[in-house]
């Protein structure tokens, strides 16, 4: 039967990537790959994760199977960094671990439709695996316009969406440093969509995966911690991917927010029982460094140190970029410098994009999205002299 099945085309960001690695030009700029990089090109583990890996080495015991909710201990040292002073909300918050952010995705989406959810309103354009999970699990995706042409967040569009929704709907909302545009929803337009989400049938799923590299720990958990605060019942996944460093070794977890505390053990088991038919148990070494960097205060203080070293040097970056706003004619640079995290998209054609790549060696997706950890110092002159011929 293996036979029947028809090719499918190869996913853009890989293919990307092999034509990177296949130039032979020693200035090459991967700016499609979406991992941090430090002024040097190096991608590092971090110094605190290093040290609780030492400690791990060292102290376990044991290989055995955690069970389908994973690390405990991990779920809930990340939850006052989440969810503020009272990570359980008088008890109506409760976690499971997932392979990676993508994994919390999936399941917190599973678990909306095993709910009822049979549609997904959703701001585009968004991270691409957004609309493969949902047309894979057989959710309808709903789009609404995330961005102005003035490069804010369209909360009009929001708002429309969020008008025209019934019972059996859900939202996707980014909770920081969307992916791809960067551009976030300002504190007073989360203010308002919680507020729209209090009075509204819709379940929101917030997927919160750069914590942390916009503009803080704290000040990226505000759009999520409002809605919270101000909806019966609500899905969290978040990653640890980005935040710690722990990108190949798939760190995520999935947080219910339930009505009352007494429903919270009906909906983990059903969240268990999802994960246990899709990857059985999520992987352990990640997690388990990420609980001891979290309950060990030397520890803590040195990520969250390495933390902000990350988040300034993308600033850095950005402020660059918003500098040459007179260099590049016809791009509007300075709205870069209003973004947040890792990406942005330029609005380039495919045969810019394609002159960036086969003139200079600059590699960025189709669609104009850029990591803005890509460039350094040391390469961005060159990537604003490249943007200003291709566009000029």
């Amino acid at each position: 039967m293996l036979d029947t099945l028809d090719q499918q085309p190869p996913d853009a960001l890989l293919a990307l990537i092999k034509l990177h690695n296949a130039d032979p030009r020693p200035d090459k700029i991967d700016l499609g790959v979406g991992v941090y990089r430090t002024d040097s090109g190096a991608t590092p583990v971090f110094a605190a994760i290093k040290g609780a890996e030492a400690r791990l080495v060292a102290e376990q015991d044991t290989k055995a199977y955690l069970g389908p909710e994973g690390d405990m201990g991990f779920v809930h040292a990340l939850m006052p960094y989440i969810f503020g002073g009272d990570p359980t909300m008088g008890g109506r918050i409760e976690g499971m671990q997932t392979p990676g952010g993508t994994g919390a995705v999936r399941l917190a989406v599973a678990l909306a439709q095993k709910s009822g959810v049979t549609r997904v309103l959703m701001g585009t354009p968004s991270w691409p695996n957004h609309a493969q999970i949902l047309a894979d699990i057989g959710l309808e995706a709903a789009p609404f316009n995330h961005a102005t042409a003035a490069g804010s967040a369209d909360l009009e569009a929001l708002k429309a969406a969020l008008a025209g929704a019934q019972k059996g709907d859900a939202v996707l909302l980014h909770g920081c440093c969307h992916n791809p545009t960067g551009i976030d929803y300002t504190p007073a337009q989360w203010d308002e969509i919680a507020a729209l989400l209090a009075d509204s049938p819709v379940l929101p799923i917030i997927d919160l995966a750069y914590q942390g590299l916009g503009h803080g720990m704290e000040e990226d958990a505000y759009g999520a911690r409002k809605v919270l605060a101000a909806v019966p019942e609500a899905l969290v996944a978040y990653s640890c991917d980005k935040n710690f460093g722990l990108y190949r070794d798939r760190v995520g977890a999935l947080y219910a927010l339930a009505q009352e505390p007494g429903q919270l053990p009906a909906i983990m088991s059903n969240g268990h029982a999802l994960a246990r038919a899709n990857w059985s148990m999520p992987p352990d070494h990640g997690g388990a460094a990420v609980r001891l960097v979290l309950r060990d205060p030397q520890l803590t203080a040195e990520w969250q140190a390495e933390l902000d070293e990350m988040r300034a040097r993308m600033r850095q970056v950005r402020d660059r970029l918003a500098a040459a706003d007179n260099e590049v004619p016809g791009l509007d640079m300075q709205v870069l410098g209003t973004q947040n995290g890792m990406f942005s998209v330029l609005p380039l054609d495919k045969e810019q994009i394609l002159k960036l790549r086969e003139d200079h060696g600059i590699y960025m997706a189709g669609s104009g999205r850029i990591n803005i950890a890509g460039l350094t110092m040391g390469n961005i002159d060159k990537f604003v002299r490249a943007l200003a011929e291709v566009t000029g």
